[in-house]
């Protein structure tokens, strides 16, 4: 029997009514406080009939903060924006997990406030950042010392503390796009000498130790992991299979018997043999992003899981759109047009002024 995009699913402590999850999605509407505000809740409100949102990403320390007007899960103002919005999510019967994203390299001073960019190896991404001073060269980052993990590691697990007391009813470690889990993974952006680099397991250490400790402390059953591997991307390459297949494959492994919430993969190969592998050690619910510059379409994410490729899909540009999503989907409607200008920019505008179809003259 052929699984549909529109039936339950668990996940987690949680049975989600669709197979349908709103990936992250760097918006940076939260200011230069990084607190979300009114507008921020009312974008996740409003898109509270897919089966589960994960946030944008969410920096747990102020070093670890990637973009101008990303939101933040360190202070006590931030909590609170975050509250009021899972406050409105939950009121619209949705579920909701925030992403837990440490940028490691992936940033600059301009943007965090002042600090350092930090990563497991002093190595800096080739090529130029958007700041609030424009375009930049990346800045290169200091080698995390080994005594400094532990507090690097604490990070993610305060502000998973922090995410649960905000109402969120999960996290997703970020450990892919570049960003500083998966900077360790990566043998280009890791090149250390001590146990936390140089073979597959030593790579793959730094990120099983955060996600035991933060499974550890908020429950493994509201812990989900993105990973994105062989994306290449920010200068995290990962070309050789054999290698990407044992740091992968240890990591999996390694956080399986936790009984994890999900394990959430990016790929433009969804049924080759990499990632078919990794869900069957995996042995939970897996997700499916199809691509970082590939929209997934109605059809594309059907075939995912009338295939069995996967258990749930994670859709990104179609949800910025498209507020009503699963219905136009399920109903067979047609979509609204996002408008990339809008992305990043400050305001309603391309953000929370997509109609649903009722509004668009149905």
């Amino acid at each position: 029997m052929q699984t549909d995009l529109f039936s339950p699913v668990p996940i987690g402590s949680y049975h989600l009514p669709n197979r349908l999850v709103m990936a992250p999605l760097t918006r940076v509407r939260s200011g230069a406080d990084g607190i979300p505000g009114p507008l921020v809740a009312e974008h996740y409100r409003q898109r509270a009939s897919l089966g589960l949102i994960v946030s944008e990403g969410t920096y747990p320390c102020p070093e670890g903060q990637g973009f101008s007007g990303q939101p933040g899960l360190v202070t006590a103002a931030q909590v609170k924006g975050w509250r009021a919005v899972t406050d409105a999510v939950h009121a619209e019967g949705g579920r909701i997990f925030a992403q837990v994203m440490h940028a490691g390299r992936a940033t600059h001073p301009e943007i965090n406030g002042g600090y350092e960019t930090v990563a497991p190896s002093a190595i800096a991404v080739d090529g130029v950042i958007r700041t609030p001073r424009g375009k930049l060269p990346c800045a290169v980052p200091r080698e995390l010392g080994e005594l400094e993990l532990d507090s690097v590691r604490d990070n993610f697990v305060q502000a998973s503390v922090a995410a649960i007391d905000a109402g969120f009813d999960g996290v997703e470690l970020h450990g892919a796009n570049g960003y500083l889990l998966h900077e360790f993974l990566s043998p280009a952006s890791n090149r250390r000498t001590d146990t936390y680099g140089g073979s597959p397991e030593a790579r793959a250490r730094f990120v099983v130790e955060v996600f035991t400790a933060v499974a550890a402390t908020i429950g493994a059953e509201r812990v989900g992991l993105r990973i994105s591997p062989q994306h290449n991307i920010q200068d995290a390459w990962e070309t050789d299979p054999d290698d990407v297949l044992a740091t992968y494959g240890f990591l999996v492994d390694a956080i399986a018997p936790l009984k994890p919430a999900y394990l959430s993969i990016l790929h433009a190969d969804p049924a080759g043999e990499l990632v078919q592998s990794l869900r069957q050690r995996f042995g939970g619910p897996v997700m499916l992003n199809t691509g970082f510059g590939v929209v997934t379409t109605h059809e594309v994410a059907a075939g995912l899981l009338a295939d069995g490729l996967c258990d749930a899909v994670a859709v990104g540009r179609p949800a910025i759109a498209n507020p009503d999503l699963v219905r136009r989907w399920r109903e067979g409607l047609p979509l609204n047009e996002p408008d990339p200008s809008t992305f990043y920019t400050d305001g309603a505008e391309g953000y929370t002024d997509y109609p649903v179809y009722a509004e668009a003259g149905a």
